[in-house]
């Protein structure tokens, strides 16, 4: 927005200015529009600044000073996770951005910007927001920097942090702030977040329960035997005659209802005292204890707010806001968006933008729990869906103002395409449930999983005139798929384009239950029913897995195993991703505690190994692209580091040839270990072709021992000194697939 736009709505102030790191686009799949047109209608004139210069504050000063406070946000994703890839290097584009133009945002953006509408209007409340400050609310293990850092709260110097679901949470402070209440008394709102003194309570109903009540860590101090005998105190004694007598207080005897509301009325006054910053940053036990903790505090009908000194002030969470219930949701989707980015931009490409223009968010959480994913933490787990009209209403808007609109709807989802409508069979037992998923390690029995109403919405949506096709683009969850045959046919038959992507994510239990992800069965039947439906309709399609290399818990032995089941699969992927330690999901907190949080955490508790080294990252990320020359340097070094050179050659049951014409040079001569080469001495001269210091060494009067097949096992890698035929293999059913790479994973 600039000065000009202001003047020709007639504007000589903005109440509230936001500020965003990505490109604005005027729609709901951007938080930045959902949230300029909430203000909107609620009857408040809102500015925006994209992407600003922020080294220094006078692009700040462009639309003067907001009446109220100022609205930062980095935008759709964590400005690192935008800026960096999981091996830390500087990302060369920006999905978000025109052009994809890579450094138009800065480093921990929430903060910088901050600190710069701070220099431009001092005294002026800011208020952060988004996924980025939501997921630094608390201290936060900063995969970047390798530490342990402070909320965001601290190094951002904000009034105010609203997180998870903040329409109402928003809606309620931009209101109380024009009625002239200052942002420092603002401290009941669900969702939101503050600095306060350290132990502020805020009244004198409030108690303060420690964390360790919740899930006890470390050592417990031995309990006192309540039958030992020990001297009495005369004192004590007298005193306790002299006094006055106890007040006695009648039993009584309580329903479990209402036992059940008594004890959620108590947890309304009850925050929970999570260790300090101090402490976490020193100790990871205490990091994954505290990281458990506020996990368990997460369901919005039984969480408690939650409080962590950070020095001589205390960081203080509300409650989780309470879900959105399906007529707010539709209002929320059916404000007036333009549907189309700022005109300021042009013709410019932006590749967020080009990939969600056609398609449609019905819904909003997952409580699927998969470690690695921050959405639960932001969204949470209770599933918020829109109704049919309000869905079938943006569907008719796409094909009637939409540019370039050839009839195909790209998507029909959200954080995954399958969960819209399922919901917890009880009210009452959903706001008591503490699990940290809702289908692991099984299916919760409890969960409703009946399909019929996304089946309903995809027969009315490609029933509109004008809609050619419907895709469904969004994450598929298979294991809940496979309760819904039907749901399965109705996929398969009529929205898939030839391709579905679906996430195993990895083959071996070990690693998949430090992910929260079904095991590899659920696949193998949700592939069996995709592969019948296909066959019955008439079409050749393909599913597209994706994986996760370097994950906590994962082994180079898991990595290889899943590397055997990829090549006996016959699955060449061309693109695969690295575990990236996001801020304070639980698999980072496996990554930098060596602690599982999935169970109570203890000194003795599970050690869970993690490929840390750039080396060890890079070598679970080439077993995923097993088939790629640019990888078989390091598989082959691994490999005979694990003893599996015995997979390395020419032949179908190997995993690496021993060297390929399509390589610049051999391998170097002898690349073994100390071991193999000492053992190899005593191979016969037909057991292969010696290197030629071997070959002198030998003499017709040394006759060289048989050798073990051990031995010919760790001495494989050496056998090939010369370029071996080229294996003749099935093509890959992916090999000749091309999948347009994602914008970025939350």
């Amino acid at each position: 927005m600039t000065r000009a736009e202001m003047d020709a709505l007639g504007w000589d102030s903005c109440d509230v200015i936001l500020v965003t790191g990505d490109a604005y686009i005027d729609h709901p799949s951007f938080g930045m529009a959902l949230v300029g047109r909430l203000l909107e209608a609620q009857g408040y004139r809102v500015g925006i600044i994209s992407q600003p210069d922020w080294t220094s504050a006078e692009p700040f000063r462009a639309l003067g000073k907001p009446n109220l406070y100022w609205g930062i946000t980095a935008g759709n994703m964590d400005s690192m996770v935008n800026r960096y890839t999981a091996d830390r290097k500087i990302r060369s584009d920006d999905a978000y951005t025109p052009n994809a133009e890579p450094n138009k945002r800065p480093d921990r953006a929430v903060t910088v910007y901050a600190q710069r509408v701070r220099e431009a209007y001092p005294g002026v409340p800011v208020v952060i927001g988004s996924i980025e400050a939501s997921l630094r609310r608390i201290a936060h293990y900063d995969y970047w920097s390798d530490k342990v850092r402070r909320s965001v709260l601290f190094e951002s110097k904000a009034d105010l942090l609203i997180f998870g679901n903040a329409e109402r949470a928003l809606v309620d402070v931009t209101r109380r702030i024009a009625a002239g209440e200052s942002i420092k008394s603002i401290r009941d709102i669900r969702g939101t977040a503050f600095l306060v003194p350290q132990g502020w309570l805020p009244d004198e109903e409030w108690s303060v329960h420690n964390s360790t009540r919740v899930d006890v860590p470390g050592r417990i101090d031995k309990q006192p035997n309540p039958y030992a005998m020990a001297l009495e105190d005369p004192k004590a004694c007298a005193l306790d005659n002299a006094g006055p007598e106890p007040e006695v207080k009648p039993i009584m005897i309580m329903t479990r209802e209402q036992r059940q509301a008594a004890a959620r009325e108590k947890a309304l006054k009850t925050v929970v005292r999570l260790p300090s910053f101090d402490t976490v940053s020193e100790d990871p036990v205490m990091y994954a204890h505290a990281s458990r903790v506020f996990h368990l505090e997460s369901n919005p009908g039984n969480a408690r707010a939650l409080v962590q000194a950070h020095g001589d002030r205390d960081v203080w969470l509300n409650a989780p806001p309470l879900p959105l219930a399906m007529d707010e949701m539709d209002n929320v989707y059916d404000l007036p968006y333009a549907r189309a980015p700022h005109p300021s931009y042009g013709k410019a490409h932006i590749p967020a933008w080009e990939m969600i223009r056609y398609s449609v968010n019905i819904m909003r959480g997952c409580f699927g729990g998969c470690t690695f994913c921050s959405i639960t933490e932001h969204e949470g787990r209770i599933i918020q869906s829109r109704s049919e009209p309000s869905i079938l209403r943006e569907i008719e808007l796409i094909r009637d103002t939409t540019k370039n609109f050839s009839g195909t709807i790209t998507d029909l989802g959200g954080p995954t395409a399958n969960m819209y409508r399922l919901a917890c069979k009880e009210k009452s037992i959903e706001e008591s449930c503490r699990r940290l998923s809702c289908v692991y390690p099984t299916i919760c029995s409890n969960l409703g999983t009946d399909h019929s109403k996304l089946i309903s919405l995809y027969r009315k949506a490609r029933a509109i005139p004008g809609i050619k096709k419907i895709l469904i683009g969004s994450g598929l969850r298979y294991d809940l798929a496979v309760r819904s045959p039907e749901y399965v046919k109705e996929l398969v038959t009529h929205h898939v384009g030839g391709l579905l992507k679906i996430a195993p994510e990895h083959t071996e239990q070990g690693t998949l239950s430090k992910m929260m992800k079904p095991g590899i069965g659920a696949y193998d039947e949700f592939k069996r029913m995709f592969e019948k439906y296909s066959i019955e309709a008439g079409k050749k399609q393909y599913l597209i897995p994706y994986f996760i290399a370097a994950h906590p818990g994962s082994t180079d032995e898991d990595m290889l195993n899943l590397a055997l089941w990829l090549k006996k699969n016959n699955f060449k992927l061309d693109q695969v991703q690295t575990f990236t330690p996001t801020p304070m999901a639980m698999a980072t907190t496996m990554y930098h505690s060596r602690k599982n949080p999935l169970k109570k955490v203890t000194e003795d508790s599970e050690v869970v190994e993690t490929a840390k080294s750039g080396k060890m990252r890079k070598a679970h990320k080439a077993f995923l692209r097993y088939h790629h020359p640019e990888n078989w340097p390091i598989l082959r070094e691994t490999l005979v580091k694990m003893g599996r050179g015995d997979l390395i050659g020419n032949g179908e049951r190997h995993l690496v040839p021993a060297w390929h014409p399509s390589e610049e040079a051999p391998p170097p001569r002898c690349a073994k270990p100390a071991h193999a080469r000492h053992a190899s001495r005593a191979r016969p001269p037909s057991a292969a072709t010696p290197c030629r210091r071997r070959r002198r060494r030998r003499t017709r009067s040394q006759p060289t021992p048989a050798a073990s097949p051990s031995v010919r096992r760790q001495a494989a890698p050496c056998l090939a000194r010369v370029a071996a035929p080229v294996e003749k293999t099935r093509p890959s059913i992916l090999g000749t697939i091309k999948t347009k790479p994602k914008a970025g994973r939350k």
